[in-house]
């Protein structure tokens, strides 16, 4: 007994003089929801730190890379990603910019005994502790489903898509969507996929779509993946007038938001709570470096900004409100559940 006892006094002893280094690698500094993903982080470590201080318990430690956008960005975050293993931290949390890319260096984080949380996005190959997102197939379905709603049941809606299919986010989310105009029993005809994730390349994809669709009525909807490149696809059709277009995209930037509000082209925001997302990545890591039990998926859910439900949104810092019934879909209810595998 008095063994245990003294096992139990010096292993508290260890745990409260102890700090864990935590390798933090972000994507972009360019995309806002990104932004708020790592507000929520950081901020929830200091919170972590103000309370370890006072119970006697570890501190965190973050050591933080930005990978930054497009090829150069994922090359970058393999090299950071490799530096860390190096430098021997007890965990990294990684933001990845490519599901695929990162596949090797998780794997070699798993030979040296490195935990690794993912949040965002997922990486194929290797083991992760845990992987917080957003509920991110509900997004796109919730786009999908409402845009659905505002065109009439003969009409064979004339639909472009521009996606990012290097990442697990907007895979879900382009099946959420098509998912739900298939439930809607619309008919729908792709004329045009393009590839935009970020600012410069959603301009680039705007006057790229108003060239090979130069005619009013030569397409009735746009779902962009995310805001970072949505918001300058819009902006590039409302500049040439082309107001008859609806838009559906994923994030609740600001912006976006106000296009939706000034009837901008933009009727339906799946919004993230993306501090939300940060925060849980931080936390989940923090309890398993304590040694407690944490889960393997964690889902948080998207909010369907419409102007039927905008008053409701609380914003990416906001906490989730509560369920309520989706005016567009006769009982039907938005579902706030936090989900745990």
């Amino acid at each position: 007994m008095k063994l245990l006892l003294l096992t139990f006094l010096f292993t508290q002893v260890v745990l409260s003089s102890q700090s864990f280094d935590v390798g933090v690698l972000y994507w972009s500094m360019n995309i806002e929801g990104q932004v708020a993903m790592r507000q929520g982080l950081e901020s929830q470590a200091k919170e972590i730190n103000a309370k370890a201080k006072k119970t006697g318990t570890p501190t965190i430690n973050l050591i933080h890379h930005i990978a930054g956008d497009g090829a150069d960005g994922v090359k970058n975050q393999i090299s950071q990603f490799n530096s860390l293993i190096k430098q021997k931290v007890d965990l990294i949390v990684v933001q990845p910019t490519d599901n695929a890319a990162l596949s090797g260096s998780l794997k070699k984080a798993n030979q040296a005994n490195i935990p690794v949380i993912a949040y965002d996005q997922y990486i194929i190959g290797g083991e992760l502790k845990s992987f917080i997102t957003s509920n991110n197939y509900q997004a796109g379905f919730l786009a999908g489903e409402y845009l659905a709603s505002k065109f009439k049941d003969k009409k064979k809606v004339k639909l472009i898509v521009v996606q990012y299919p290097k990442v697990s986010s907007a895979i879900d989310r382009v099946d959420g969507f098509f998912d739900a105009f298939k439930e809607s029993s619309k008919t729908y005809e792709v004329v045009g996929t393009y590839e935009a994730v970020e600012p410069s390349g959603g301009k680039a994809v705007g006057k790229e779509i108003l060239k090979s669709f130069p005619k009013k009525g030569s397409f009735d909807a746009i779902f962009t993946i995310n805001d970072g490149g949505g918001i300058s696809v819009v902006k590039e059709l409302k500049k040439a007038g082309r107001d008859e277009i609806l838009h559906a995209t994923v994030d609740g930037d600001p912006k976006s938001i106000a296009n939706l509000k000034e009837a901008n082209l933009t009727v339906i925001n799946s919004a993230q709570f993306c501090a939300e997302i940060g925060r849980q990545s931080i936390r989940q890591g923090y309890k398993f470096l304590l040694g407690q039990k944490i889960s393997k998926k964690i889902l948080i859910p998207t909010f369907p900004i419409t102007k039927e439900t905008i008053d409701r949104y609380t914003g990416w810092n906001g906490k989730i409100p509560a369920p309520f019934k989706k005016p567009w879909k006769r009982n039907s209810e938005w579902s706030a559940k936090i989900e745990s595998f």
